[in-house]
């Protein structure tokens, strides 16, 4: 299988998913959220604090929109990676797009444990929707804002190779 990267449309999709936000704020994950500036840029895994982590010192006045587009590229590159290295069958752009969508929020950890994966490497595309539905739940609650994104990556996953 060829190595593959995040197209366009992938591209145009993950940064609508997790929307631009200049200033740190606290992001899922636990209870009080994880510090996180621009797409979904991870600062660190707790709640900010300016005064207790250095992490969040370069950011403390903000980001631009360009520079968010720059930290994402570096972040979503983890998520190429995962896919590229962890699904053992083809792909078209449409369903690496999705999957990579998928990992950067999931994690790589999660999604190298996934039954989803499992599924995929054994061959069975169709489960895919299916499995992705099942991530939709923070601390144990379905989260509005995590169905519409899965729902957003089954339809690229499912949608027909552009010509």
């Amino acid at each position: 299988m060829n190595k593959m990267s995040l197209g366009k449309k992938g591209l145009d999709a993950l940064k609508k998913a997790e929307g631009f936000v200049p200033n740190l704020y606290n992001d899922g994950g636990k209870t009080k959220g994880y510090c996180t500036i621009g797409y979904g840029h991870l600062v660190h895994y707790d709640p900010c604090d300016v005064k207790s982590f250095k992490s969040e010192e370069p950011f403390v006045k903000g980001i631009s929109e360009t520079k968010a587009e720059a930290l994402m590229k570096t972040d979503y590159n983890f998520a190429e990676n995962a896919v590229n290295e962890l699904v053992k069958v083809n792909l078209n752009q449409n369903q690496f797009d999705a999957l990579v969508m998928f990992v950067f929020n999931v994690g790589r950890g999660a999604f190298s444990r996934s039954s989803l994966l499992k599924s995929l490497n054994a061959g069975n595309y169709n489960v895919v929707p299916a499995e992705l539905r099942k991530w939709n739940k923070s601390n144990g609650k379905v989260m509005k804002g995590l169905t519409n994104r899965r729902n957003v990556e089954i339809a690229i996953f499912n949608a027909g190779v552009d010509k």
